[in-house]
């Protein structure tokens, strides 16, 4: 580039020659250079940012729900007042469909609500409320099991022993159950104990106030409840290939059109609202197979009896009534069969018949293993019960280990029961099912293994201790 007719022409610069290598002139071109050359980078990824932003290609492949219109002008009375209260509130109104199609405050809480003093007024929008104009939806969520969440974890043994700010409050597994139906008495109460904001169901999914279709179809809104010890369905999901797939494709990493089940894929098949699964929470189900000598039958019993499904003789007990009115086991073949023919049709979309079939027989070849474990778990504590090594709590029915009771479980080696139904088990069976063998084998099945080494262990300790020798309960269970 040559400088001489840009330097000539710039006041007290005509002295200034721009020849020879030493020159400050040729310095700052250099320098110049060398900024445009590293800045170049920069300023490609900005612009490929902001065409990947703003692009009609790219708004297309943006799978984060838009908002259904621009904000909506504050015409609502009530909005005009919240919006210096509780602005977060009507912000999410304002983006949601309910506020494009005119469905204000008063549609859903009622008009008795008008100023500070009376916020009492304001009506509960439970499911009924959503049924007004979303009837199909709240019906099929009345014959799903999250409609029964409520419900059967009032019915727990022990959970008048749990602080109450976890289960009302609504700081502990009152927080998730909350989705399954109430009563209106029970709603009302909670209501009165401050925690009204958890009354209602629909909206554990589809978040107040923006009740966003997108967010109650994406994975990360089942995260909040299907994790941990006991259900964690997230952990394996996210880390599956079926998960890899779609976190990826939610971040654009790959195409719109791939092939990337959800939890909502498999569980809400065609949007539908009654969720269920054939084995259900616990992986259990009656009846028994035909054929009596079926070691896993027998397995199955030993846990049944575990729960205080069945006395200690096999026979049923009033538990077993709440069992079937919560769904919590299929007692019929045609219930399981249909859910398990749900599963099949779905995953056929991308799987070959043979292939989906194999792969969930071999998940339930997985319960079946883990169930013999955890049998032996049973029998071997309810042996030490029979003679009189451990002593018949006060609370409990029967001289039998309870695993409802869970971490109230009055001895150590209950408390290692415990986990090895609820978290051992559990895993072992959902991580095979979630696609997720990594999460089955080392958070399941060989803790699982672990725990029942450790029971017998102590078991035989306890024995000495009391002078007392038997048979282990595996050599008693082949008798």
């Amino acid at each position: 580039m040559d400088l001489k007719p840009l330097v000539s022409e710039v006041p007290g610069c005509r002295n200034i020659t721009v020849a020879g290598a030493d020159s400050p002139l040729r310095e700052v071109e250099g320098s110049m250079r060398r900024l445009f050359l590293v800045s170049l980078p920069v300023i490609a990824s900005v612009v490929f940012g902001l065409w990947t932003v703003c692009s009609p290609e790219a708004k297309g492949n943006n799978q984060v729900e838009a908002p259904a219109q621009a904000p909506a002008q504050l015409n609502d009375s009530c909005a005009e007042c919240h919006i210096n209260v509780t602005p977060g509130i009507v912000v999410d109104w304002q983006l949601s469909k309910h506020s494009a199609n005119n469905v204000g405050c008063s549609t859903c809480h009622g008009d008795r609500h008008n100023s500070m003093n009376d916020a009492g007024n304001a009506g509960f929008a439970g499911p009924e409320v959503c049924a007004n104009c979303h009837a199909p939806q709240v019906e099929q969520f009345r014959d799903g099991k999250h409609a029964l969440a409520w419900g059967a974890m009032k019915t727990m043994p022990n959970l008048h022993w749990q602080p109450m700010v976890q289960v009302e409050g609504l700081k502990g597994c009152g927080s998730c159950h909350r989705i399954g139906l109430k009563t209106e008495g029970e709603a009302r109460a909670l209501i009165e104990k401050g925690s009204g904001f958890g009354a209602s169901s629909c909206d554990v999914c589809h978040s107040r106030h923006l009740f966003s279709v997108d967010e109650a179809r994406s994975p990360q809104a089942c995260r909040t409840c299907h994790m941990g010890p006991d259900h964690p369905q997230w952990e394996m999901y996210s880390s599956s290939k079926h998960g890899v797939r779609f976190l990826l494709k939610q971040s654009r990493m790959l195409p719109e059109d791939v092939a990337a089940p959800t939890c909502q894929s498999c569980h809400f098949q065609d949007g539908n609202h009654a969720n269920m699964t054939a084995w259900g929470y616990l992986a259990l189900r009656l009846p028994f197979p035909q054929n009596a000598a079926d070691r896993w039958a027998g397995d199955r019993a030993t846990i049944l009896e575990g729960l205080g499904v069945l006395d200690p003789d096999g026979n049923a007990t009033p538990r077993l009534a709440a069992f079937e009115s919560y769904k919590v086991i299929r007692f019929t073949e045609a219930d399981w069969q249909a859910e398990r023919e749900k599963t099949v049709k779905f995953c056929s979309d991308c799987h070959a018949v043979n292939f989906v079939r194999a792969d969930l027989e071999k998940g339930d070849q997985m319960i079946r293993e883990a169930d013999a474990l955890m049998a032996e778990g049973i029998r071997t504590v309810a042996a030490l019960y029979e003679e009189g090594v451990l002593k018949k709590p006060e609370n409990y029915s029967y001289a039998f280990p309870d695993l409802l009771m869970m971490q109230n479980s009055p001895t150590l080696i209950e408390q290692k029961l415990f986990l090895m139904f609820y978290e051992y088990r559990m895993s072992t069976f959902q991580g095979a099912f979630h696609g997720s063998p990594d999460y089955s084998s080392w958070y399941g099945w060989s803790p699982l293994q672990r725990t029942l080494a450790e029971i017998r262990e102590r078991a035989a300790d306890m024995r000495a201790i009391a002078g007392k020798s038997g048979e282990r309960p595996a050599e008693k269970a082949n008798k």
